[in-house]
């Protein structure tokens, strides 16, 4: 029995680290100088937040670091997790500190970003091809599909990558980031004990405790944002889980917030190319009702429903 509820224990544990740890992490933060510059382009109600201090992702990151390294032994897939996080969340500090510190406005160019963020899930694709297999589980379906390696290698290789920076273009309003991604995580966590993985059950545990424990900082009015370091973190985390559980058409519904995010973004792209014009009033999404009136909070807690409900969704499609 208690060894079922060791995960349960993780997650506590790592809502319990973040909430001893924030204080001093924000406090160092702001010593440091390191601030949030806000576009002045943005909602007219984000531009009071410029000097909150960003990269708070270092606190999600390091408590599911020790909180793995507390319940868990190191398995290899709980190895491949932590290298995959740790790999997008070093790629998002780079960004963070060019962009804060550097005062580099635009931090990593986008061409050095995606370099990194391939190579890390390059590696990560050819060790799940090698140590999980090539077949994917088939939502509302006892069945599989086995790809090819050259389809699965740069399939898995796409969702890692399309996640992370999912994750990042959501991580725009105070506390919808971390709440809609303690929602994912909790379900990938469900999928994994579903499925028969007590260890990356564990891992999904830690990291949904980490975003609960973040969310007390980062509600609005934020005191800290989480930063690409963060996001993209948090993003590689949940896409990895996924791959390794065989269940990334899954991530499409469970993470289904954050498909929307990044689609209204290259619906907004492609548009004002054809025609010259905004197809909504600021993308990503959750900017476009802001400009409509909507105050932030309440888009925080309409989005993070919307997320519990693709993650039902998403459970219901892995039980079904």
């Amino acid at each position: 029995m208690i060894k079922g509820m060791t995960p349960i224990f993780a997650a506590l544990a790592a809502f319990a680290i973040s909430l001893l740890l924030g204080p001093a992490t924000i406090k160092q933060l702001e010593r440091l100088k390191l601030g949030q510059q806000v576009r002045e382009d943005g909602p007219a109600t984000h531009l009071g937040k410029s000097g909150t201090p960003t990269m708070g992702g270092l606190l999600i990151i390091a408590v599911v670091v020790i909180s793995v390294l507390i319940f868990s032994p190191l398995s290899h897939n709980v190895t491949i997790m932590l290298f995959s996080t740790l790999g997008f969340a070093v790629i998002g500090f780079i960004d963070d500190f060019l962009k804060v510190a550097a005062r580099r406005s635009l931090g990593l160019r986008a061409r050095e970003k995606l370099v990194g963020q391939f190579g890390v899930a390059i590696l990560v694709a050819f060790y799940a091809a090698a140590r999980v297999g090539t077949d994917l589980l088939i939502p509302f379906s006892r069945q599989t599909v086995s790809l090819p390696l050259f389809l699965y290698l740069p399939f898995t290789v796409l969702v890692i990558v399309g996640a992370a920076n999912a994750v990042n273009f959501t991580d725009g309003v105070d506390g919808l980031a971390a709440g809609s991604g303690a929602v994912a995580a909790g379900a990938l966590g469900l999928a994994a004990h579903f499925l028969g993985y007590p260890d990356l059950t564990l891992f999904a545990g830690s990291l949904f405790g980490a975003c609960l424990g973040f969310s007390w900082f980062n509600a609005s009015p934020a005191q800290v944002f989480m930063g690409d370091i963060g996001s993209l973190g948090l993003g590689a985390s949940l896409a990895t889980l996924a791959v390794l559980t065989k269940t990334p058409l899954f991530l499409l519904i469970i993470g289904g917030l954050f498909v929307i995010e990044t689609l209204s973004v290259i619906v907004q792209v492609l548009y004002f190319k054809l025609s010259g014009r905004r197809f909504f009033k600021m993308a990503p999404l959750h900017h476009h009702f802001e400009l409509l009136g909507w105050a932030e909070s309440k888009v925080t807690i309409r989005f993070t429903l919307i997320s519990l409900v693709f993650a039902l969704i998403g459970l219901l499609a892995i039980l079904w």
